[in-house]
């Protein structure tokens, strides 16, 4: 199965599945980016937060696990909901822009993968499963996934570089 996943002749539906991934989380980032909410106050990630750990007038908490909602307690307690909400913003159009270009495409499908995760720990389901599912395929299917994008041609001529230095250095040292 992972063969098949990771078939040269499948890159263009995992391009074309990489980068609608990326646009969700580009629009995601970017109408968060225009609410003052997120980038200035942090009252939206405030409001979120408070939710998940049952903090709203007669609410329970959405969060399972003791673990993770001490977690959030303490991010909520300590108000750092007033820098977080800009990482999030950032990691959002980040991902995305990534993600659309090609370009660090492992470390941005992880960090996707791992704010969705996030994101359903504090009791949100929403487009998450879905969101998380098709980072962890595209995970799978390797290199396929940005065949179509930046990171074939850097991480190749990468590879020449590193076998270059490689070949130079057995010839210095013969």
């Amino acid at each position: 199965m992972l063969t098949l996943l990771r078939d040269r002749r499948l890159s263009i539906v995992w391009t074309l599945l990489r980068i609608w991934l990326g646009w969700q989380w580009l629009e995601a980032g970017l109408h968060k980016l225009s609410n003052p909410k997120w980038t200035q106050s942090g009252e939206a990630l405030k409001g979120f937060w408070a939710k998940a750990i049952g903090a709203l007038p007669g609410s329970t908490p959405a969060i399972k696990y003791g673990w993770y909602e001490a977690f959030i307690r303490s991010l909520y307690d300590g108000g750092h909901y007033t820098w977080f909400a800009k990482l999030v913003v950032a990691g959002e159009i980040l991902t995305g822009i990534a993600l659309i270009l090609g370009a660090a495409t492992v470390f941005a499908l992880c960090v996707g993968a791992f704010m969705n995760l996030n994101f359903m720990l504090a009791g949100t389901a929403s487009t998450n499963p879905v969101l998380y599912t098709v980072a962890i395929i595209l995970l799978l299917a390797g290199s396929a996934s940005y065949y179509y994008g930046v990171d074939r041609p850097v991480l190749t001529y990468l590879q020449r570089r590193k076998e270059k230095a490689t070949s130079e250095s057995l010839a210095v040292s013969k």
